[in-house]
């Protein structure tokens, strides 16, 4: 009886044993503020990585070895009290199959972040109510996060969670705080979310798809096929480029590939560099160094 006890139990426990959907490093840099050794920095930083490692962001299992790696870098410029500023860099990757390559999607830095912290308060995301900034910044990237890797898998796979990201993004104006509106440049978290979600940008998801599921993950087959899957899906920018000239997409998808795409391009099967290179410097004249070393 107690045998079936415990079955009945460890069955009814099993939700909230399903492994959560990311392993992220969150650090947190306070040497501008003068006071590092605050406890208050330790307990945010701490309280973070609980917040994002063990919330369950999505309806989906996770199983350990499909945990999403990423990291939120937090530098922490100023603060006074319990008002706090600096900026976050968000990066992420994803596994290459048949590899033991990862692969950066995601690298980002927002300057625009602020927030109030008091030691020890909770962390909660609520779908339906903005609760803080600190809250509904981390949170948003989290989305966005889960919606490039589901990009990188399935055509437009993370459309559901770029519209919950934009749900954040609609609570979140009611704070006021820069990084949540129109009007707060063409690197904002409003433009960012924005512009995943709009038709006028969609060969950036698609080139998402191609580059890692046709390009990469098949590069352990037949490299050839694999670079010119991951070139034409970056050739596939130039469409978008030729009706936004360095959109903020554009700049975000070679921030996060520069160093990946010269690597791939530096050797290996021959596919007509020369050409590739103007494309990639008509596409990313700021990597023109990198472009440079594919000649």
């Amino acid at each position: 009886m107690r045998k079936l006890l415990f079955l009945i139990l460890l069955v009814a426990g099993m939700p909230f044993a399903v492994a959560q959907e990311l392993n992220c490093e969150i650090v947190i840099n306070t040497e501008q503020t003068g006071q590092s050794n605050l406890s208050v920095f330790r307990t945010l930083e701490s309280s973070l990585r609980e917040f994002v490692n063990q919330t369950s962001w999505t309806d989906k299992e996770f199983e350990p070895g499909e945990r999403i790696n990423c990291s939120m870098f937090i530098t922490i410029n100023d603060f006074e009290g319990e008002s706090f500023s600096g900026t976050i860099q968000v990066q992420s990757s994803r596994p290459v199959y048949g590899s033991g390559m990862v692969s950066p999607i995601f690298n980002f830095n927002d300057n625009q972040f602020s927030f109030n912290y008091r030691e020890y308060q909770p962390l909660n995301y609520s779908q339906n109510s903005y609760s803080s900034n600190l809250v509904s910044v981390v949170s948003f990237y989290v989305y966005t996060i889960l919606g490039m890797d589901a990009d990188s898998f399935a055509p437009e796979g993370g459309t559901e969670y770029y519209q919950e990201a934009n749900r954040i993004v609609n609570l979140a104006q009611q704070s006021g705080r820069t990084g949540w509106s129109g009007a707060d440049g063409q690197s904002s978290r409003f433009r960012l979310n924005s512009d995943l979600l709009s038709n006028m940008f969609t060969e950036y998801r698609n080139a998402l798809y191609q580059y890692h599921r046709q390009g990469l993950d098949v590069m352990h087959k037949d490299p050839e096929v694999g670079k010119i899957a991951i070139a034409d899906a970056i050739e596939g920018l130039t469409t978008m480029n030729s009706r936004r000239a360095n959109s903020l997409l554009v700049r975000t998808f070679f921030d996060a590939k520069a160093d990946e795409v010269t690597q791939i391009f530096s050797g290996g099967p021959d596919i007509n560099r020369p050409r590739f290179s103007e494309t990639l410097s008509s596409l990313a004249p700021r990597y023109a160094r990198n472009w440079r070393n594919i000649q």
